[in-house]
């Protein structure tokens, strides 16, 4: 094997070996709220207590979010990755011990510090590694493992709870990490012989995409794409923490059950994250303008996530599942294009840090949904939480008309215009 080759392929590992990062990061956050029906019964949590278990996840997660990408770029990708992921392995393996909720929410936030730079340490190593004939791609499979990891988590947890119990499921998961990280050692080694071919391709981008942090916040185009965050993630939070508990108490659902069908709305995710930008893509290829292909897009999937409503009406479970499904279908358009938006108004070198703020104040809108839907669980009933996660994506939708004007120009002038890839 020649030397380019040997190169080629090693860039194709590594970015295989992020995919699974991505995974394992949504597959041991998905164990708690599959579990959740039987771990809050052995250890008398209320529906308050557990959402402030899983606000806790979000507190940390929101934070590192922003620092994550900041750590990866002081310790480099290889020491970086190894870090987070070893970290958060040890957090959930922890979670095997825990004895009461003031416990497993301190597991909870741990897990959240190591998880928060998975992403950006992905994103970062696919950016270093690749070509730019390659980089859409690669981002796209090494970011793409969260849904195969939504996907997997609900059969995989029940199947590890029948043989080991809940507290066993724990303590796989964090050997599969730890797993991860010496295959990630070993094989980064070898990673500074990828930077003479792909580092030519990147220089460019970095260097004519300075924006300097005051001005991004400057914008009215930041605020409202980080406010449509605030008002979507909490619909996406509720989804990843709450169906199980959910389905379990208003249904009767069983645990065996949980895992044979919530795995279901997250493949239609990961179904729609692929089809969201070829659709829109393919509007441009018509003669669409970039902005007007990606709203049409974002208008059709917030219509869509209207069924959500009615998850908590039908009379059947097949039914409350489909209409589950339709809304995280929905989301998978939606998101895709959302931020397909950012790296279409802002400079490559600001992509990053916007997208760092959006997401923190998208996970802090998850805090605080998180505690109002325990709370509102408790007192209530699911009802209100159905009725406000089908009208959030249309009223995100209004502030994307009113906060990103039909000009197609990034920061400084230098963004694409209408019809142009990005």
């Amino acid at each position: 094997m020649n030397p380019s080759s040997q190169v080629r392929h090693l860039r194709w590992w590594l970015c295989g070996l992020l995919f699974v990062a991505t995974a394992m990061s949504f597959l041991d956050r998905q164990v708690l709220s599959v579990l959740a029906p039987v771990i809050t019964e052995q250890l008398e949590m209320t529906n308050t207590e557990y959402s402030y278990v899983t606000t806790a996840f979000l507190v940390s997660y929101s934070v590192m979010f922003l620092l994550g990408g900041r750590m990866m770029d002081v310790l480099g990708t290889r020491l970086g990755m190894a870090l987070s992921v070893g970290f958060w392995s040890v957090a959930s393996a922890a979670h095997a011990v825990v004895q009461n909720a003031f416990h497993l929410g301190a597991c909870r936030f741990l897990l959240g510090v190591g998880e928060g730079g998975c992403f950006p340490g992905a994103a970062k190593g696919v950016a270093e590694w690749f070509p730019q004939r390659e980089r859409a791609m690669a981002m796209g499979i090494a970011i793409g493992g969260s849904a195969l990891g939504a996907v997997v988590a609900p059969p995989l947890t029940v199947w590890l709870a029948a043989l080991a119990g809940w507290r066993g499921v724990f303590v796989a998961t964090g050997l599969i990490g730890a797993g991860w990280v010496g295959f990630w050692w070993l094989l980064s080694s070898q990673a500074e012989t990828l930077d003479s071919e792909s580092q030519p391709a990147a220089v460019g981008e970095t260097e004519t995409g300075h924006v300097p942090l005051s001005d991004l916040l400057g914008r009215v185009e930041t605020w409202g794409l980080a406010l449509m965050r605030f008002i979507v993630d909490p619909v996406f939070y509720f989804y990843m923490f709450w169906i199980p508990k959910y389905l379990s108490q208003e249904r009767g659902v069983t645990l065996e059950q949980i895992g044979q069908v919530t795995w279901i709305p997250f493949l239609a995710l990961g179904i729609s994250n692929i089809a969201g930008g070829w659709v829109s893509d393919w509007m441009i290829r018509r003669g669409l303008p970039a902005l007007a292909a990606r709203r049409w897009i974002m208008a059709g999937a917030a219509a869509l996530t209207l069924s959500s409503s009615l998850a908590g009406r039908v009379q059947t479970l097949g039914m409350a599942i489909t209409m589950m499904s339709l809304l995280m279908l929905a989301h998978g358009f939606w998101i895709t294009n959302y931020v397909t938006v950012i790296s279409e108004r802002f400079p490559k070198g600001a992509v990053g840090t916007v997208m760092g703020i959006t997401g923190a104040v998208g996970a802090v809108g998850g805090m605080l949904a998180n505690t109002a839907i325990g709370w509102c669980v408790d007192r209530f009933s699911y009802g209100p939480v159905w009725m406000a996660s089908g009208l959030m994506y249309p009223l995100a939708f209004m502030v994307l008309l009113a906060a990103i004007g039909s000009r197609n120009s990034g920061a400084g002038g230098e963004g694409p215009t209408s019809g142009e890839e990005s």
